[in-house]
């Protein structure tokens, strides 16, 4: 699934942030986004083949996705307090509230509702059920009544390494972390599998706006971990899993929560560095090529759909035709590059809109790339193609 020869996170746009696109439409599109390498030479990960997963799923079975996991999964461990749509979050009860950091500050935040992409990270859980899948998996398929819901073989089969993965450098200037830098790792079935002090370690992360979550597993030691949080923060899970895993191993476990923090503070040190950076560089003098109207059209990329400009007042506005939330503001950067703020501040998403200009002055296309590292790489902007309409001009 991850060796497809899409690139990370290639085709999010068509259901991130939520679009008009059904599951069917956006598998037909997915056909259209440019290959960023060869098929299975490379490990890229990508939401959209969930859903197509989803599809093949629903063609096979004859039941949807959601009703599939629901009688086929869910009810046979047991987990009768988990959901497998999105939507979930909205609903009353003990469900927990959608928390993120927007400009510095951790607020709440609209959950995720959209269940077009159910496939794709959809099961809500708690603690209980998330440990009643965790036992599962560490006795190789078996559930509580005795009977299986994989065989051995078949655990084997999820658990195997199929594609190695880059390891990656220990935190630089943190050598207490250095013990988190494995000598092997690859992806197998749907888990990162690494080295951890001696043992092989199973895990994946998750994350919708709002939440993120870990689990990871030593079969050896038939350990499992599953951290489930209510905020963005992947320091906060690396912390609490680590500290459990080294309890049960046996190592003495370093300051975590003061170690990613440090971490954390520099990462986003860098990142305000680099924007201060590019923002020193610009050229605010360089005014566009072209009187605004003359940027005002619909512009069309063969994978996500159209994207329309209009002169609104003194200024141009960006909408997203598929994506309701992606509207924003065109600032003028510089030259032909204007800066696209959304209105939606939570997004956390600006990008950098650049029209390419054909010798006699006319527009070429439209290349949009995000303005920051702090972006999250479903905002794949840079995937897109965006080439005038003719004769759409929009005033």
């Amino acid at each position: 699934m991850h060796r497809s020869g899409l690139g990370l996170g290639a085709g999010d746009l068509l259901w991130w942030p939520p679009s008009t696109y059904n599951r069917k439409e956006i598998a037909r599109r997915i056909r259209y986004i440019p290959l960023a390498t060869s098929f299975r030479s490379a490990y890229a990960y990508d939401n959209v083949l969930y859903l197509v997963a989803g599809e093949v799923i629903e063609a096979a079975s004859g039941q949807s996705w959601e009703d599939f996991v629901r009688s086929r999964i869910l009810r046979k461990v047991g987990m009768s307090d988990s959901d497998v749509r999105h939507s979930a979050a909205t609903e009353q009860g003990n469900v927990a509230g959608t928390h993120a950091e927007v400009n510095d500050t951790v607020r709440p935040v609209v959950p995720f509702t959209s269940d077009n992409t159910n496939p794709a990270a959809g099961v809500m859980t708690g603690a209980a059920d998330i440990a009643k899948w965790l036992l599962v998996q560490l006795d190789s398929g078996k559930v509580a009544d005795g009977s299986r819901l994989f065989s051995p073989n078949s655990a084997k089969q999820l658990w195997r390494e199929v594609t190695p993965t880059p390891i990656g450098d220990p935190p630089q200037g943190v050598p207490e972390l250095a013990h988190l830098r494995p000598t092997m790792a690859g992806y197998a079935l749907g888990l990162g599998v690494r080295d951890y002090r001696g043992y092989i370690l199973r895990q994946h992360t998750g994350g919708l706006p709002g939440y993120l979550s870990k689990v990871a597993m030593i079969p050896d030691l038939r350990l499992g971990v599953a951290v489930l949080t209510n905020q963005e923060s992947g320091a906060a899970y690396d912390a609490i899993a680590y500290r459990v895993l080294d309890y049960y191993i046996g190592a003495k476990s370093p300051d975590y929560p003061a170690l990613f923090q440090q971490i954390v503070q520099r990462n986003r040190a860098k990142i305000r560095e680099a924007e201060q950076k590019a923002a020193a560089s610009r050229d605010s003098t360089a005014g566009p090529s072209l009187p605004l109207s003359k940027y005002a059209g619909t512009y069309r990329d063969p994978w996500y759909g159209d994207v329309r400009i209009t002169q609104e007042g003194d200024g141009l506005v960006v909408r997203f035709l598929r994506s309701p939330l992606l509207v924003g503001d065109l600032l003028h950067w510089q030259h032909d590059t204007f800066l696209a703020r959304w209105r939606d501040r939570t997004l956390r998403a600006d990008a950098y809109a650049t029209f390419w200009l054909n010798a006699d002055g006319t527009i070429s296309q439209l290349r949009i790339v995000p303005a920051s590292a702090s972006v999250d790489f479903s905002f794949d902007f840079q995937d897109l193609v965006l080439k005038p309409v003719k004769d759409s001009v929009v005033h």
